[in-house]
């Protein structure tokens, strides 16, 4: 016990308020061990991963390059056949080509690249797997030793201080702290025990203290660490049903060029014949004229999007149990959030003393601080710590002064200190009104109005009292995180409903719902009501996000759209989200929302850039093939570019270019803005629309004068 104010004030203090920063930076900073974009081990693997994917089996799956890579060995089959017969000006289709094949293999980087990471990160998630011995119970306290990989779902195990926990489970006997850092990455051990909401346990985290009995509920190959190492896997991915459209999209305006170049080829022998002047394009121009009308540039980055937005949601501590959960997330309507750690601090704190019967605001912070010195709890703490900061009062000796600290009870409903001769208490306003009369002093009506006011407004009054006299009354109430009011308004302006769950009183519950800016409030909230809310919005129509950590909160994470589980929760809780952060931050879920939002913008970004800057390739090779028939498309020849061929070869090269200019865009994600609809729609158009149109002309052009410089065509 401190011996005195000043020792108490210094040993404890009121839990940091967390702000969340800057409201309009809604994505989470990456985390420390986040590896960087090009970090040269992935590099390399990427590398060689191009090249693999050139098989035609793997390539099927993109239809897009797999056109692509069709065109560039047709090309060639025509070069090496020109080759052999001894035929000249060979070098244009040697570039040609050549740059079909750039323009394959950068595609293929792009995806490479994307799940070169998650790669990275599966190798590292390996790393910490290990085929421990587990203790495996027989019969009472007798335990056989086993590899962790004999246990099977339903075996009990024991495990004590250094043991690794040989596989995800739950504790159903002791309790003990256990480091999770292989999992979460956080060095701060956790408490585990049987019942409530704090049994699971994780595969390879490791026993600090104590002992327990864990029931194992997973069999090998299927533990929690086996699920993230599949998981971040982005090969073995799924696509989404975004992805399937877009692809299918791609695909159609893929079939609709390549029918209108074939026909271009009888079309061609028939103007040569009736211009009687002319030339009739090659295969190597026609094959290019078809590579830089598709969409190749989404094409080839289409894969890597998606698998780059589920590696950035996992250098986030959010294991997404599929692209499809990423993606609902930016498309959420309806945001469900706990009130108490995620839309407060998680404790009521002491904000004002309101003295009553003629007491100063003094001797009130007095006797508060004092009553408050053997109260343990955040709430007791908040009490010491405003009383210094607000009236100085510190560092006095109460050692030498017999102290007899009165702690709290559920009986009494108060806690307090005898000190002097003087009989501090403090509690609820009902038990400390009928302390006063047991010591024969009176209530005055004012103490009664006070606390009624306060609950009114949805805090906690603590009356407080010395022997005999009724002093005021303390004022705690759920402090909203900062910034939380602001990020809930730019989640408005996006269109975004968010809505309070809290098992308080609606009284209470409207009074911080007011204070926080929340759309809606849930009070009283069971798990049957979180249910039927989540059902009564999804059948409106609406996309449903909430977070959870309880065995109580499984039907609603199960229900909702993306359920986001605390890794701190119960096992059925993890089992029933589609989403797991591993940090157990309840706020994480408004991160999540930002992401799947960057992931679609993204998406819709570059599919818009890829299709606007096949305007600027009409204008190079549709000229380019037909001036010599038609001189009069030389005026659609407005870069003034130097031959057909410089003109075609350009075009090529540009096309090739801008998939791997392209890929930190991939990567990264285009940067998210929290704002309405319309005003992301007009940014995006401006930038990726008429930016998509113009970038080609000046690119296109300056390759031109490159090429022609070198004399390459």
């Amino acid at each position: 016990m401190p011996s005195s104010i000043h020792e108490r004030e210094t040993a404890t203090t009121t839990p940091r308020q967390v702000r969340l920063g800057d409201p309009t930076e809604l994505l989470p900073k990456k985390l420390a061990h986040a590896r960087p974009l090009f970090d040269p081990e992935i590099l390399r693997r990427a590398i060689r991963d191009s090249f693999v994917k050139l098989n035609p089996v793997t390539l099927m799956k993109n239809p897009v390059i797999f056109v692509v890579e069709a065109g560039a060995a047709l090309t060639t089959f025509f070069l090496v056949r020109d080759i052999a017969v001894g035929a000249g000006n060979i070098g244009f289709q040697i570039q040609i080509a050549l740059w079909l094949w750039f323009t394959v293999l950068f595609a293929n980087f792009a995806e490479a690249m994307a799940e070169a990471r998650g790669k990275a990160q599966a190798d590292t998630l390996r790393k910490t797997k290990t085929d421990s011995i587990a203790k495996r119970i027989i019969v009472g306290d007798r335990f056989e030793r086993v590899s962790a990989s004999q246990l099977r779902a339903g075996d009990i195990v024991v495990c004590e201080a250094g043991d690794l926990i040989p596989g995800d489970g739950e504790v159903v006997e002791g309790i003990a702290t256990v480091d999770e850092s292989v999992i979460t990455g956080e060095s701060a051990p956790v408490i585990r025990e049987s019942g409530g909401d704090r049994s699971a346990v994780t595969g390879g985290t490791k026993v600090l203290s104590d002992n327990i009995r864990i029931k194992i509920t997973s069999n090998p190959g299927e533990t929690f660490i086996d699920r993230m190492i599949a998981l971040v896997e982005g090969a073995e991915r799924q696509k989404t049903p975004n992805e399937i459209a877009l692809n299918i999209l791609i695909a159609g305006l893929t079939l609709v060029f390549l029918l209108a170049v074939v026909t271009l080829q009888p079309f061609a022998h028939y103007s040569v014949s009736a211009a009687g002047s002319g030339s009739v394009p090659t295969i190597a121009v026609l094959v290019s004229l078809l590579v830089c009308l598709i969409p190749t540039t989404i094409g080839g980055l289409l894969s890597a999007i998606g698998i780059a937005g589920m590696d950035r949601v996992m250098q986030h501590n959010v294991l997404a149990m599929s692209g499809k959960a990423v993606e609902a997330s930016g498309d959420v309507n309806t945001l469900l959030l706990d009130k108490t750690g995620t839309i407060t601090i998680g404790n009521r704190q002491a904000v004002e003393f309101i003295p009553v019967n003629e007491v100063t605001q003094e001797e009130l912070a007095d006797a508060a601080q004092l009553s408050s010195l053997a109260d343990e709890t955040p709430e007791g703490r908040s009490v010491v710590v405003l009383a210094k900061e607000k009236y100085g009062l510190r560092g006095r000796e109460v050692a030498s002064h017999e102290a007899h600290f009165i702690p709290f009870s559920a009986y009494t409903r108060m806690s307090g200190v005898d000190l002097d001769g003087r009989q501090l208490r403090k509690g609820a306003s009902e038990s400390i009104a009928a302390f006063v009369r047991e010591q024969g002093g009176q209530v005055p009506d004012e103490l009664t109005e006070t606390a009624e006011r306060i609950s009114r407004q949805g805090g906690t009054p603590l009356a407080v009292a010395d022997a005999h006299r009724a002093l005021g009354v303390i004022h705690l109430k759920d402090v909203v995180k900062g910034g939380m009011k602001d990020r809930l308004g730019h989640l408005r302006a996006m269109g975004i409903r968010t809505v309070m769950i809290t098992g308080d009183n609606p009284l209470t519950a409207a009074a911080i719902a007011s204070e926080a800016g929340v759309d809606d409030f849930l009070a009283q909230a069971s798990p049957a009501d979180k249910l039927n809310y989540i059902k009564k919005e999804q059948a409106a129509g609406r996309l449903v996000a909430m977070t959870g950590d309880g065995t109580n909160d499984a039907p609603a994470l199960a229900q909702a759209d993306v359920g986001l589980a605390m890794n701190t929760g119960t096992m059925a809780a993890k089992e029933a989200g589609n989403m797991v952060d591993l940090d157990s931050n309840p706020t994480k879920l408004i991160e999540v929302v930002a992401i799947g939002k960057q992931l679609l913008i993204t998406r819709g970004a570059l599919t818009t850039f890829s299709i606007a800057n096949d305007v600027a390739k009409y204008f190079a090779i549709i000229p380019a093939m037909f001036m010599a028939t038609y001189p009069a498309l030389d005026a659609l020849n407005i870069m003034g570019l130097h031959t057909p061929q410089s003109a075609v070869l350009s075009a090529v090269i540009f096309n090739a270019l801008i998939i791997i200019a392209l890929v930190p865009l991939a990567l990264r994600g285009v940067r998210y803005r929290p704002e309405s609809a319309a005003s992301l729609l007009r940014r995006n158009l401006l930038i990726y629309g008429l930016g998509g149109i113009i970038v080609p002309f000046p690119g296109i052009w300056i390759i031109d004068q490159i090429v022609h410089a070198l004399g390459l065509a």
